[in-house]
């Protein structure tokens, strides 16, 4: 099979933008909560309106790439994004941010069903395995960006002076009282020059396996009557929801029980909770190899146990 490099690039490219928009949502939880005067639970339906797209969109996706191929379904996608960005960074308003984060979900959730695939097609059979754990990286190293950018944003966004150019433009449209809505603007910008790639880009011809094909509305009946794929999706369930509700309210966890600044120490916890998490993935693909998958899943979910409690009920210092 003929490898396309340049299209494995752009598709390494949408991984790092998903992730870039995907787990922001973590040091902005005080933000939110002190600039919309909310409260938790209302702060909590933010993420929750991010990421129910997924389960709404992830099927119907898989069927739009079968129809339509993936260039167009992935323009539509990073359109959502777009239009999300752009609506909440002309409106910051909560009714707006909940509307906003839910299209931006759906577009995320359409990307992910079209690029596994491509690159698949794009990168060689022999070399997917590799590809995708490498994809992952990428999706991390945007975790671990995605932080800092915001922290080095509200820190610098309203100084009298030495703003560079980016700096003065954001200022000019982003509310003084709100310099964490200067993210959405550079959001809305990346999408609309992924949107501008894309449309430039040829796609290869992606020929789906059946592990990948959408399927059949009878077959997902068939599958729903079976209590092993209610047990799969309860544990998918539990672990999505650990990983972002750890990460979305470790901010604020630190900020509310010890004092700590969410522009500077909260952000870079949620910062290295992402970088962290990437290498413990590639880790557990080592220990994967010497040890049984349960033994792993069993170690693991007690040492991440053990971690929170560690963290919950621990000093704020060493």
């Amino acid at each position: 099979m003929t490898r396309n490099r340049s299209m494995v690039g752009l598709v390494f490219v949408v991984f790092f933008v998903m992730s870039l928009l995907t787990n922001i949502l973590g040091p902005i939880v005080p933000d939110i909560i002190s600039g919309f005067n909310v409260s938790l639970a209302a702060a909590a339906l933010l993420p929750f309106s991010f990421f129910i797209a997924y389960g709404v969109m992830s099927i119907p996706a898989g069927f739009f790439v079968e129809r339509f191929t993936e260039k167009p379904v992935m323009i539509a996608a990073f359109l959502a994004g777009a239009v999300g960005s752009f609506s909440f960074a002309l409106l910051p308003r909560y009714s707006v941010a909940v509307w906003s984060l839910f299209l931006m979900g759906a577009g995320m959730a359409t990307l992910q069903t079209a690029i596994n695939p491509l690159l698949r097609v794009s990168g060689g059979e022999e070399h997917f395995a590799f590809n995708s754990a490498f994809a992952q990286l990428i999706f991390g190293s945007a975790s671990f960006v995605s932080p800092r950018i915001y922290s080095y944003l509200v820190q610098n966004l309203n100084k009298p002076s030495d703003r560079g150019f980016v700096l003065r433009i954001l200022g000019k449209v982003t509310p003084v009282q709100l310099p964490w809505v200067a993210m959405y603007w550079i959001f809305a910008l990346v999408t609309v020059l992924m949107i501008g790639v894309l449309s430039r880009v040829k796609f290869p011809n992606v020929q789906r396996t059946t592990d990948e094909a959408a399927g059949s509305w009878q077959m997902y009946r068939k599958l729903a009557r079976k209590p092993i794929v209610w047990l799969f999706f309860i544990s998918v369930f539990a672990y999505v929801g650990s990983e972002q509700g750890t990460a979305d309210w470790i901010s604020k966890f630190l900020a509310q029980y010890h004092g700590f600044d969410p522009h500077t120490t909260g952000a870079t916890a949620v910062s290295w909770f992402w970088g962290l998490l990437t290498a413990g993935c590639f880790i557990g693909m080592l220990l994967l190899k010497i040890f049984d998958s349960r033994k792993v899943l069993i170690g693991t979910s007690i040492g991440a146990l053990l971690c929170v409690t560690a963290a919950l009920f621990g000093p704020a210092t060493s």
